[in-house]
């Protein structure tokens, strides 16, 4: 009986065979890595959740704005006790959606410099305006009587990165598009320097009132697992390909002599 011979792996063959190894080795690699962001993902909600559930802490002085860990202050409520600066309000472009107050929809959100007692100027975001009110809020009509020197509680907030899509700020309606601390202190006046490199979201007031507190948004992308999977499946795609492809070229027919 006649055995059918097996053709020989050529050097084209093993070339591509180690292709394909490199590459499944590759994407166990970038699996790995996706799960290592997870593990720091969770750690990191974990931390601000932490954080958030947290007794307010003294807002940090002036002389440590320059050195602060903003990720290790992010969503942690603290303390500002000074005067707020109301006619040099700012109002910044936004559209809010799953509101947890009564306004939503286009608005702004309405930024009034702090002046601190012990120094320095921290934007504090009051909270959210319909559209219909921005040239109040502008004027920073939206407020009682000016109780002059309070304690205020809210959320630290580091600056809003500037895209490079953002519009220029509207000077005349005092309207910008991000909260950036160092955008909003070209707006308003320059004798409240040092002006902070961050921003406190204050918290929800009354319910109904005008600007709408506590619209702080929490939330982390976190595909890390996913994209895990993805990576571990190209793996094993490309190993069983692998295997497939060698058994067909090993039993490809043999040319004759």
């Amino acid at each position: 009986m006649n055995q059918k011979a097996t053709r020989q792996l050529r050097w084209t063959d093993w070339l591509f065979t180690v292709l394909m190894l490199v590459l499944a080795v590759v994407c166990v690699f970038l699996g790995n890595w996706q799960m290592a962001r997870l593990a720091e993902k969770e750690a990191l909600v974990a931390a601000v959740d932490q954080r958030l559930n947290s007794e307010p802490a003294t807002v940090p002085e002036a002389a440590a704005w320059a050195t602060l860990d903003m990720e290790q202050w992010n969503f942690q409520p603290v303390t500002l006790t000074g005067s707020y600066r109301y006619t040099q309000t700012v109002t910044v472009f936004t559209s809010l959606a799953n509101a947890r107050g009564r306004f939503s929809g286009p608005g702004y959100w309405v930024v009034t410099p702090f002046e601190l007692d012990s120094g320095g100027t921290v934007f504090v975001n009051r909270g959210f305006v319909p559209e219909q009110y921005q040239e109040q809020a502008a004027l920073g009509d939206l407020h009682g009587d000016d109780p002059g020197s309070v304690t205020i509680t809210g959320l630290f907030r580091p600056g809003e990165a500037v895209g490079f899509m953002a519009p220029e700020p509207n000077m005349s309606d005092r309207i910008e598009w991000v909260r950036n601390p160092e955008r909003l202190a070209a707006m308003v006046d320059p004798a409240l320097a040092p002006i902070a490199p961050f921003y406190v979201d204050l918290l929800a007031a009354g319910a109904g009132d005008l600007p709408q507190g506590g619209e702080t948004v929490v939330r982390f992308t976190n595909n890390h697992f996913g994209y895990a999977l993805t990576w571990y499946g190209f793996a094993i795609v490309a190993v069983v390909m692998l295997g497939f492809w060698l058994w067909r070229q090993r039993r490809a027919p043999v040319p004759s002599a």
